[in-house]
């Protein structure tokens, strides 16, 4: 795809996030600018404090900055009533949370089948759907168990399977291997690497540099609120803190 005909699914403006403490500002994003486009595996990369988790929740539409601007699908966001955001966050993102945030006292089934209740779905596709994703993340022996009868790496899974339910261009993960072994974290990277190859945009945020390079495509490093700066995988490319592209050593 030539680089003109990418589409921009999420894209920030010189966004700031600003919240008062006391008689101290702490800024926890501050002048964020970034483009993700469809298709795209992006994580965003900090130590504790960075600004990760602020950084997600304006990505993702759960937060409006205090500055700047942010476009969903090429719509600023800010013009919206909480009532439309959700409507439109409710289609266009899926969301994988780092300790899972099923309900416990319903079904596996039952939790993947929540977000196509708030989108107006009735009840036999509602069934249809959450079979089909049970079966995608091969839960389909599990789907009525409830999550206190599922391992950490099935919760996960079921968390897939519910961030798929409304078939949204883009899944949003926060620390989506934060609670689990090697192993079923290597298996969770995994579905979010095979959703990528079918055309889903995956954000990923990380403390973990390692898995932000072994995944993504574009990892933008989160220092202090600011982006500090962009590394890219493709043609082994870098992008340094001042924005200067840096081509790597060729080996002898």
């Amino acid at each position: 795809m030539r680089k003109e005909d990418e589409k921009v699914v999420i894209e920030l403006k010189g966004v700031c996030k600003y919240y008062r403490m006391g008689d101290n500002i702490v800024r926890a994003v501050d002048g964020a600018s970034l483009k993700i486009n469809e298709g795209d595996f992006v994580a965003i990369m900090g130590p504790s404090g960075s600004g990760k988790s602020t950084m997600m929740n304006l990505i993702g539409s759960l937060d409006v900055p205090t500055k700047g601007k942010i476009f969903l699908d090429g719509e600023d966001i800010s013009t919206f009533s909480e009532s439309d955001l959700a409507q439109l966050r409710g289609k266009k993102i899926g969301f994988i949370f780092q300790s899972f945030n099923l309900i416990n006292n319903l079904t596996a089934k039952e939790n993947v089948m929540i977000p196509m209740i708030f989108q107006g779905h009735d009840l036999e596709d509602r069934n249809f759907r959450a079979n089909k994703l049970m079966q995608l993340v091969q839960l389909t022996d599990r789907m009525h168990h409830s999550p206190g009868e599922l391992s950490g790496g099935q919760q996960q899974r079921v968390a897939i399977a519910r961030s798929l339910a409304n078939s949204p261009e883009v899944i949003l993960a926060d620390e989506p291997t934060g609670n689990l072994d090697t192993k079923t974290g290597a298996t969770v990277m995994d579905f979010l690497e095979d959703l990528n190859k079918k055309g889903k945009t995956i954000i990923m945020v990380t403390h973990d540099p390692d898995l932000a390079k072994a995944h993504a495509d574009t990892v933008y490093w989160l220092k202090d609120g600011k982006i500090e700066k962009i590394t890219k995988k493709k043609n082994g490319w870098d992008k340094g803190p001042r924005g200067v592209l840096i081509k790597p050593k060729e080996k002898k």
